[in-house]
């Protein structure tokens, strides 16, 4: 990440923890590759640096991207990169995502035994409240994303409509985290939300089939779509393949519906006996 670089926070750059966290932290990992649904868990890895400006994407870029497609990696890697003054911040402010991996994680790698901060625990109140409030802000945007990419497609706008659909899915899987966790990380990679969401509830697995190579093709497509559908003149999408992703994001929203609303009655029956 810092290959060539001079600056001085660059040249002060340190890794201060790797850290193991969600399925295969807790032995809960799936490795089901030749199934019907095809679905093999991802490692997920949080990274902590010693400078919030060190933890920005485009030092983690190439890196991130070649964990989460790269061929030769038999077990695609999601890697979240935080600074740990930030990281602090959260489990001090009970952002239960990282309260979670505090509790449940394995640390990989550390440069030193400095502890993370004593992480607090939202009341049963403010968890149902934020997560309420996440819930409702997220939802509706997905659902407008996709009613936007419906608009698109009428008028004939397919890398659009690719766009619009690749925002919709990007904001519902935001969604359901927010409304688990507390937390999404800023990241447009579809494949990674996906392994993070999934990883919560795995029902979440049905959305998207991993078994047919055409499919699979198509979402790969419409992970493109963020930068390649509004920035490159060579990509194409069929009218096939855009009603089948609009048809399998209509899906995933009635998951990440159902699933929300559980954790939100969940969240108020923990109040009500409190």
């Amino acid at each position: 990440a810092l290959e060539g670089s001079s600056a001085a926070f660059k040249k002060r750059g340190r890794i201060l923890k790797i850290i193991l966290f969600g399925s295969y932290a807790r032995g809960t990992f799936v490795d089901e590759p030749h199934t019907m649904k095809g679905y093999r868990s991802d490692y997920d890895i949080l990274v902590i640096v010693n400078s919030k400006k060190l933890a920005e994407a485009e030092y983690w870029d190439k890196a991130t991207d070649r964990l989460m497609w790269d061929k030769g990696v038999s077990t695609p890697v999601g890697l979240i990169v935080h600074g740990a003054r930030e990281v602090n911040n959260f489990l001090a402010d009970g952002q239960y995502f990282f309260v979670d991996i505090l509790r449940e994680g394995i640390v990989l790698y550390e440069l030193d035994d400095r502890p993370l901060a004593e992480p607090k625990r939202l009341s049963a109140a403010d968890a149902l409240r934020v997560a309420r409030e996440h819930f409702e802000r997220q939802h509706e945007s997905a659902l407008r994303f996709l009613g936007l990419a419906r608009v698109a497609i009428s008028s004939n706008w397919e890398n659009h409509a690719a766009f619009l659909l690749h925002q919709s899915v990007e904001t519902a899987y935001s969604c359901v985290l927010l409304t688990l966790t507390n937390y999404s990380p800023p990241s447009h990679n579809l494949k990674f939300l996906r392994g993070l969401a999934e990883d919560q509830d795995r029902r979440l697995v049905d959305a998207w089939p991993r078994d047919h190579h055409r499919l699979t093709a198509w979402y790969n497509i419409l992970n493109e779509a963020y930068v390649k559908a509004r920035y490159s003149k060579h990509f194409e999408i069929t009218d096939e393949a855009l009603a089948w992703l609009i048809e399998q994001t209509e899906h995933l929203h009635r998951l990440v519906e159902r699933i929300c609303k559980e954790r939100l009655a969940e969240l108020a029956q923990i109040g009500g006996a409190t």
